[in-house]
């Protein structure tokens, strides 16, 4: 059995975990960065981190100018904060968003140099960071990943380096009691879409299938308060550890084609990440059905689903009504998801027809 894993974050998780364990913020540094949205002043994740610093004695600042899609113009800014403060680690509270903008904030803080920040080579010179999730999707507080907004060629881009791993992540689900209930799906479905793609990687071994099963098993367990957007804090727990475990499979096998389709749906049409990615699985995994038909029914199997027409049932209703595109601009997004690196990290290869397939039958308008 052959397979490589490398996780070097430690995982610390438990209700208030942030403030009983304050400890572990005082070897980071005397000084704090913290990247965060607004959010995080209502649900109480902000008030925690001020709380375990000053019990420490550290000094922080805030950042919390971070868009729902970080752009490098906000991240420039965040570099430039944190020098001029001279912080000596970052802290990340929040989704998705904040957190792959804390990376690159990292690195900005000691590798500026007004290039292009896509092309930039990490030396590893990079301010260490403490992640707080407060949604359960993205998984980026134990990934090497930063994705933002690349409007030079109007999509998302990653950056990575294994730099990028944070130091610490502290899980608390009481930071999503207030999540928006559209909010709590699409980041639940986010945290799916991980586990599943990542099982489709080349780079997929046997202990990120563990995990990935594993995520995959307690997030069919939440289907029921998904649909009725009800949930109690075990179901925020359970949500947020899923997320973690999808994290950990894609920090080391990355993402597929559904990934790269759904750039496009983000960022010209406004779809939530999680959202693009819904629409897209099921009919990615009905061509997967036809040319790799067993790793297709191990993967929908582990899902809790007999086929794609059965996870396609289950994520209607939460997906809602569907955006509508037109096939000429389909086609365009076929055009750019078959350049991205994505594409040859899947162990079932998409063609560019493949991927056009795949948005029409998920996203097209009736001409």
């Amino acid at each position: 059995m052959d397979f490589q894993y490398f996780m070097p974050v430690k995982i610390v998780c438990g209700r208030d975990c942030v403030q009983k364990n304050a400890q572990l913020w005082a070897g980071m540094g005397k000084k704090c960065l913290i990247v965060t949205g607004k959010s995080s002043a209502k649900n109480g994740s902000l008030a925690d981190v001020c709380g375990a610093l000053s019990a420490n004695g550290q000094a922080w600042q805030i950042y919390d100018d971070i868009p729902q899609n970080p752009t490098v113009a906000c991240v420039r800014e965040g570099g430039r904060l944190a020098r001029s403060f001279g912080a000596d680690f970052i802290a990340a509270i929040g989704g998705g968003s904040p957190m792959d903008a804390a990376k690159a904030i990292a690195m900005l803080a000691r590798q500026e140099d007004g290039g292009d920040i896509f092309a930039y080579k990490s030396t590893g010179d990079v301010l260490p960071m403490v992640h707080i999730p407060t949604t359960a999707g993205t998984g980026s507080e134990v990934t090497p990943y930063a994705i933002l907004t690349n409007d030079e060629k109007q999509t998302k881009t990653s950056i990575s380096a294994p730099a990028f791993f944070p130091k610490i992540a502290f899980l608390d689900g009481k930071y999503m009691r207030c999540l928006p209930q559209k909010t709590t799906v699409y980041t639940a479905i986010d945290a799916m879409s991980h586990a599943m793609e990542g099982m489709l990687s080349v780079r997929a071994g046997a202990l990120s299938d563990a995990l990935a099963k594993a995520a995959l098993s307690v997030l069919h367990k939440e289907t029921g308060a998904l649909a009725a957007g009800r949930y109690t804090n075990e179901d925020r727990d359970a949500l947020l550890y899923a997320a973690t475990l999808a994290g950990m499979v894609i920090a080391n096998t990355g993402t597929s084609p559904v990934h790269s389709m759904g750039y496009s749906l983000t960022y010209f049409h406004g779809a939530p990440h999680g959202r693009a990615n819904g629409l897209l699985l099921p009919e990615f995994f009905a061509v997967c059905e036809e040319k790799s038909p067993a790793r297709a029914k191990e993967i929908l199997s582990a899902a809790g689903y007999a086929s794609h027409k059965e996870l396609a049932a289950a994520l209607a209703p939460l997906l809602g009504e569907r955006e509508a595109i037109s096939r000429d601009t389909l086609r365009t997004y076929a055009k750019k998801a078959s350049v991205n690196k994505n594409i040859k990290n899947c162990s079932v290869f998409f063609g560019e027809e493949d991927l056009f397939r795949v948005l029409v039958r998920s996203v097209g308008k009736a001409e």
